[in-house]
């Protein structure tokens, strides 16, 4: 489902979150005291759900500004007066703990929704917010109305000063939402007027966060979107990964090498950290502090918690497309050659989406998984690399999960636009029979469907299920 908001002559659109919204209007029809914690990354579409949940309700709206506390406290008195309190326009409350406790006071009346949006810049102004709210909320919970959700982008903010145990307003929230970027399931939603097959690209261009879904015009091919996005100097995308990194860090030079190391195939830490000319103990607490902003992901061998294997790879595929392709590009963009930058990414597109496919296949399984149609009922899906020790080499498995001792999985994905041959299969087998369960399933993923040797020995075999692109477009690319 769609909807389309329009507000002083401009679209705003609203997509997806059904799941979302319907969590935040369970809380409001309760009735009594309401806690909500939202966070997620900039961009995610937090203030567009929050707007979207409140726009038929009584609500009192407040965006933090990064500013001190004075400032924030008239901006929020401001929002109080608005929502037609009777207090004299020019008046302000004289602290925060006079603002809210009036709020609260309305909300014993009368159902009430208080949103604070962007919470860390209001409370890192005002250090007593917290335990000022944690106050109201113990002294008025019983007999209060009100609906109170605290909303933030800063997402080591949120989880260590609101949700961590330590933290004053630990135990006083009903709900908390992490709000994570669409998959690739709701992209297509969205997408609606591209082909199947340029869905997965700007999927793989863009990933699912809704404010640089926006940035896509469907009356453009995929390269036309390519070259008025990433490869034009004056579009919002095209400074959007530094600016980004510039309102979360203080030295974004290092986190740019750091990134475009990833970006470039660079992944474990010992090789990132040579690339960049930094010791591995900088660049571990670099990486930690991508982690937490939601931009790059540890990962490890599947079933290896603790594996000293570990791998970094960069969460966001806007970033992971920007970081690959165009600060190595951007001396002959700044010139405005355009189709000349887009000839040299073109040419590693194929490459560049293999991650993006396993990731989509990971989604089809998981999508499988809900409807009771995969006969492997894992827990967690994942990567496997290591040593094969019947060849003596490094061995990678691109999907891996298990059911429980006896019974596993096992994927292959292949981005190519040739039909995948028996050889692959017969790699798939072999990697499998590394691991000794006594039931395995595999899955052999192509963007171009397989050759009749593939398909007459995976008939043979009877394990193996062969599924193309379109076939995953069947489950997650039509939905209405």
């Amino acid at each position: 489902m769609i909807k389309y908001l329009y507000k002083g002559g401009g679209t705003h659109m609203f997509i997806g979150r059904e799941r979302d919204l319907a969590a935040l209007n369970r809380l409001y029809t309760s009735g009594k005291f309401e806690f909500a914690v939202i966070y997620g990354r900039r961009r995610v579409g937090k203030t567009a759900l929050i707007s979207e949940f409140i726009k038929d309700k009584k609500s009192i709206y407040f965006m933090g500004v990064e500013s001190n506390e004075k400032q924030n406290l008239e901006n929020f008195s401001k929002n109080i007066i608005e929502y037609g309190s009777g207090i004299v326009a020019d008046t302000s409350f004289a602290s925060f703990q006079s603002a809210l406790e009036y709020v609260f006071k309305l909300g014993e009346s009368e159902r009430l929704v208080l949103a604070i949006d962007e919470y860390p810049y209001v409370a890192r102004a005002s250090e007593s917010l917290a335990s000022t709210l944690q106050m109201l909320i113990d002294k008025y919970k019983d007999d209060s109305k009100l609906m109170l959700i605290l909303c933030g982008s800063s997402m080591s903010y949120m989880e260590d000063h609101v949700l961590a145990y330590k933290a004053p307003l630990y135990g006083r929230r009903t709900a908390q939402m992490k709000i994570l970027p669409f998959d690739f399931e709701d992209t297509c939603n969205y997408l609606k007027a591209f082909s199947d097959m340029d869905k997965a690209l700007l999927y793989g261009m863009v990933g699912g966060t809704p404010q640089y879904l926006l940035q896509i015009r469907s009356d453009l091919s995929v390269e036309e979107n390519i070259k008025n996005t990433f490869l034009n100097p004056t579009s919002s995308l095209f400074e959007e990964p530094e600016n980004l990194l510039k309102q979360e860090v203080r030295e974004p030079a290092l986190y740019n090498a750091i990134i475009t190391a990833i970006a470039t195939g660079y992944s474990r830490l010992s090789e990132i950290s040579t690339k960049v000319g930094e010791n591995t103990g900088t660049c571990s607490t670099y990486l930690k502090n991508l982690i937490s902003l939601g931009l790059v992901e540890k990962e490890n061998p599947y079933g290896e918690a603790n594996s000293k294997k570990s791998i970094y790879k960069i969460a966001d595929n806007l970033f992971r497309f920007w970081y690959r392709f165009v600060p190595e590009n951007s001396s002959i963009i700044a010139r405005g050659a355009t189709d000349l930058a887009y000839s040299r990414i073109e040419s590693h597109l194929s490459e560049y989406m293999g991650l993006v496919f396993e990731e989509i296949c990971r989604q089809y399984l998981w999508k499988l998984l809900l409807t009771g149609e995969c006969p492997v009922e894992f827990s967690e899906l994942g990567r496997w690399w290591g040593n094969d020790q019947r060849t003596r080499s490094q061995s990678e498995i691109d999907i891996m999960g298990e059911a429980d001792k006896n019974t596993a999985l096992f994927g292959e994905c292949k981005w190519t636009n040739e039909k995948v041959d028996l050889g692959v299969l017969e790699t798939l087998v072999a990697r499998s029979q590394l691991f000794h369960y006594p039931r395995t399933y595999l899955y052999l993923f192509s963007k171009s469907g397989f050759t009749k040797g593939c398909i007459d020995e995976a008939q043979k075999i009877g394990n193996v299920k062969l599924v193309t692109f379109e076939d995953i477009m069947e489950v997650l690319g039509r939905k209405s």
